[in-house]
């Protein structure tokens, strides 16, 4: 008996190895992409600042300390005050600033279809919105003083919209004609002599408002008046700008309050080692009768250019070589060619020609990197035996910052003509120098020169 043949053919497919020319190339990409990101991750990363034209005021702001005449008026009887002036009006001679109430009822009516008018919810918005906008709670105070502000204001409008005079018992009268003010903080008699820097320091200010005190004895404080036009800023100068405004008699500032301009008299005040700049007021006493310091800035005449930061400002030394030893080129007004002799241990020459970047140039010489030269090199006057050896004498010291526009830094040199804590004011228009809308490097410390930032 035949055996019967199998028809069934079994194919084998040729198997690859995981390890081909395919995966490979993934491996090395996959690689270079962690490295590159682990270089990213932690090499430093250059911050660019772009350069733009401006001027310097951010160092002229001062928190002035205001002095005027003030009269304080204190209660001939005891008992429950109601007031009747809002703080900052001006009460004419022997008007009723508040009343008294011996019984000690605060008397408060009730009105019907009681109702603000909307200068009155103006007033009311500019308490809340002062309290919130000044509000700290290193000085929760000042919560009791917005109550009493409150408070005050709606006892005005009831006594307008009473039209009763049943509650002016016991009147306490304005003696004379000036502003009312409820605020009572010790500089009330503070003289010009009497000054000191911790007078201008706010985190030691305190004040009473006396609105907040609801009863009274005789002999209390009740309110202050403000009798005269005429009044005072001072504000603590340093060395620096007391020599700038030594002869001034003249200034003017800006109320930072609300931008308003003003140009008044001046004078410098000395006392002891500290000397306060005094500005004299004779009007819009009524904008800032409430404010015992008002932030002002001194609107200088202060020269205009390129505002850099002061962290962007780096020195570099340089050699100055003068421009008859320099072959120069034609094409571009930043270089320079030098026939350069240096000398090896051994006491042999060699003579070569180097490019040189120009830095600067001034009074006919060009400034030149000092790291291109080694010591003890000299530098020749093409064709010609003339020769000079750089020392010491020859290298200047510049400011400048680092230039990276084309990705790489370049050092070029400043001339600062004002300067602040944070920015400086540089010359523009300088052929080796910045100009508006270049980039540089924000920290120079992070930078060396031609280093790749992008």
């Amino acid at each position: 008996m035949n055996k019967r043949k199998s028809t069934n053919k079994i194919t084998k497919y040729r198997r690859y190895s995981f390890f081909n020319i395919g995966t490979l190339l993934f491996g090395l990409v996959f690689i270079y992409m962690i490295i590159m990101m682990v270089m990213y991750l932690t090499q430093t990363h250059i911050t660019s600042y772009e350069v733009r034209k401006g001027t310097l005021t951010g160092n002229y702001r001062y928190e002035a300390l205001a002095l005027r005449e003030e009269t304080i008026v204190t209660a001939t009887h005891s008992g429950s005050v109601r007031y009747f002036e809002r703080e900052g009006a001006k009460a004419s001679a022997g008007s009723t600033v508040c009343a008294i109430n011996e019984s000690g009822d605060t008397e408060i009516e009730s009105i019907g279809d009681f109702s603000m008018s909307g200068d009155d919810e103006e007033r009311l918005q500019d308490i809340l919105s002062s309290f919130t906008i000044n509000f700290s709670s290193d000085n929760f105070q000042k919560t009791y003083d917005l109550k009493a502000s409150v408070e005050g204001l709606i006892s005005e409008v009831i006594e307008e919209n009473s039209g009763s005079t049943t509650s002016t018992r016991n009147a306490c009268y304005a003696p004379a004609s000036g502003f009312v003010l409820y605020k009572l903080d010790g500089f009330e008699d503070t003289q010009e002599s009497e000054l000191t820097s911790d007078m201008f320091s706010q985190s030691n200010y305190s004040a009473t408002n006396l609105r907040s005190q609801g009863t009274v004895t005789a002999g209390d404080a009740l309110f202050k008046l403000v009798t005269s036009e005429e009044w005072t800023l001072y504000f603590p100068m340093d060395s620096t700008l007391a020599t700038e405004l030594a002869d001034s008699s003249t200034i003017k500032f800006r109320f930072l309050k609300d931008n308003v301009t003003f140009s008044s008299s001046f004078e410098i005040v000395t006392n002891g080692e500290e000397s306060f700049g005094k500005i004299t007021l004779d009007n819009s006493l009524v904008r800032y009768v409430t404010d015992r310091y008002l932030e002002i800035e001194l609107v200088m005449n202060k020269k205009s250019g390129l505002k850099v930061p002061i962290s962007a400002i780096a020195s570099r030394t340089f050699y100055r070589i003068p421009e008859e030893y320099a072959i120069v080129n034609e094409s571009t007004d930043d270089e320079i060619t030098l026939l350069v002799e240096s000398f090896a241990e051994d006491g042999s020459s060699t003579v070569k020609y180097l490019t040189a970047t120009v830095y600067s140039y001034s009074d006919g010489y060009y400034l030149v990197d000092s790291e291109l030269f080694s010591e003890g090199d000299y530098i020749r006057v093409n064709g010609t035996t003339t020769r000079k050896r750089l020392s010491e004498d020859d290298i200047e010291t510049l400011y400048g910052v680092y230039n990276i526009n084309k990705g790489y830094a370049v050092f070029r040199e400043i001339t600062i003509i004002d300067q602040n804590e944070e920015y400086c004011i540089v010359e523009s228009n300088n052929t080796y120098g910045l100009a508006a809308y270049d980039y540089i490097a924000l920290d120079a410390s992070q930078v060396t020169d031609d280093q790749i930032v992008y």
